[in-house]
């Protein structure tokens, strides 16, 4: 079993001193191939220099959160923004549904746990709807990813949940080493704890 990682940047629950160019290309050199730059605090511009310094990493598909931001290979909506997404955010079944129809290529569906990234958000979503979630995905190329509280530590429980992978933020952004905070998750995604190699 192999699942997909997908990194949602935040550069404001970085350590102090890390940069997040740097972060993302230590990532990227640990495995990590989808990055998604949020920053929604940043004007377009500052995005799209963000954006294009990220393109230069090679491997790595760079997204952008909300809006197509020029430089991006695609963008990451919400379950009801209208446009054509590489990615959606989802909460409920029902948005994955219309996102499967939209043509996505992956869903979030969260929270997976209680998660500091957003306190007080949830509850956390059952292990059934993952599995809902993947039967509706059967047919299509949507991959159902668990969001909101995922680490290396649950990987394993959101994919015999019925996830295919995992999209991760805070994990790794407040991670003293980021890289290998993703090089453990992919380890996971690759082997759950408790499936042999």
């Amino acid at each position: 079993m192999s699942g997909d990682l997908v990194l949602l940047t935040d550069r404001s629950q970085l350590r102090l001193g890390r940069g997040l160019v740097r972060t993302v290309r230590e990532c990227a050199a640990a495995g990590l191939r989808t990055v998604v730059v949020r920053e929604h605090d940043l004007a377009l511009a500052e995005r799209a220099a963000l954006v294009a310094r990220l393109r230069d990493v090679p491997g790595l598909t760079v997204l952008a959160s909300r809006t197509l931001v020029p430089g991006a290979h695609g963008v990451h909506l919400a379950a009801g923004q209208p446009g054509t997404a590489v990615g959606r955010s989802c909460h409920d079944l029902d948005e994955v549904a219309a996102a499967v129809g939209g043509g996505a290529s992956y869903v979030t569906l969260s929270p997976f746990a209680a998660t500091p990234s957003k306190p007080g958000y949830g509850p956390a979503q059952p292990p059934a709807t993952y599995a809902a979630a993947r039967r509706l995905t059967a047919g299509s190329a949507t991959r159902v990813l668990a969001l909101g509280g995922v680490d290396a530590r649950n990987v394993a429980a959101a994919m015999t949940a019925g996830a295919h992978g995992v999209a991760v933020m805070g994990a790794v952004m407040r991670a003293t080493d980021p890289a290998a905070e993703v090089a453990a998750l992919l380890a996971e995604l690759a082997h759950p704890r408790g499936e042999a190699a």
